[in-house]
């Protein structure tokens, strides 16, 4: 007599498939990548909606109630002058986009360029460079950017060139070393035997070899860049104070947080973590994409 087979297990105990670390990495990534985007879209079309009378002018101060609390007119409230949360929480993201990008494409067009430069020719130039990247990368981002922002003064520009010298270093060492390593390849070899210029070797033959890390970089330095800023508008060397910036919005409702006015603090601060979420994220999966393999070691 055969034997009768056990009956299937409940569905409450049966095992369930694991995520693999791929998947896990390809969804924070997506997420990453809609958090990023939603705060690009609102920097673009933040002009848009205040010229079509959705949203207040964030520079406009004392014609709103003082310290009025989220409700449906003000849905994020308004601060001790008189602005509206909603509307300088909206803008401070486009001028976030405007000075982390400005940064990060500055120090890139100077760092990537020494780099090659550097690890192509090496001697004495390679050496000299990499001690002067070397010094300027052991010192802290924020005191550095601080130190900067007492000499070029308040403004995007200036505070763009405060954060970029910080970040050159980054991009300088990336690019070094991966120019370094792929020089001795056989088919660099052959461009400077067939009489190849510099010029050539360099633009032609190296240089979509040494950047793939750089989009990395790239994302990971804006998501740093933000919080840089938003420490320099915090200590009042950022931008002028007109201007909607989330981190001088936060030091301004410090005052009346002990009070119970917590909303001019809040969505500034909620805001500029998502924004670094989101770049943060985008970063790391760009990187579990890039560079599978160091998953993998991992």
């Amino acid at each position: 007599m055969a034997a009768t087979p056990p009956p299937p297990l409940p569905l409450s105990w049966r095992p369930r498939p694991r995520l693999s670390l791929a998947r896990v990495s390809g969804l924070l990534m997506v997420a990453g990548l809609l958090l990023t985007a939603v705060f690009i879209f609102i920097a673009v079309l933040a002009p848009a909606f205040q010229a079509a009378g959705w949203l207040q002018d964030p520079t406009t101060a004392l014609q709103n109630p003082i310290h009025q609390p989220p409700d449906s007119h003000y849905w994020f409230g308004t601060t001790r002058q008189g602005y509206d949360v909603f509307a300088r929480t909206l803008f401070g993201s486009q001028v976030a986009w405007q000075v982390v990008l400005l940064a990060t494409l500055l120090s890139l067009v100077v760092g990537v360029p020494l780099g090659m430069v550097s690890g192509y020719l090496g001697g004495r130039l390679d050496r000299t460079l990499l001690f002067l990247m070397d010094t300027i990368y052991t010192l802290p981002g924020l005191l550095l950017s601080v130190t900067l922002a007492f000499v070029v003064g308040r403004g995007v520009v200036n505070a763009a060139i405060a954060l970029s010298i910080a970040y050159i270093p980054q991009y300088y060492r990336v690019v070094r070393n991966h120019t370094v390593s792929v020089k001795t390849e056989l088919f660099i070899e052959a461009a400077q035997a067939l009489g190849a210029s510099t010029w050539t070797v360099l633009t032609r033959y190296l240089f979509l070899n040494v950047i793939q890390s750089v989009p990395v970089l790239f994302t990971l330095n804006a998501a740093d860049a933000i919080l840089v800023l938003g420490g320099l508008g915090f200590l009042g060397l950022g931008l002028p104070e007109q201007v909607p910036e989330w981190g001088a919005d936060i030091r301004q409702a410090l005052d009346a947080l002990p009070t119970g006015i917590w909303w001019p603090a809040l969505f500034p601060g909620l805001a500029l973590t998502l924004m670094v979420t989101g770049l943060s994220l985008l970063g790391e999966g760009l990187n579990e994409a890039i560079n599978p393999r160091q998953r993998q070691d991992s």
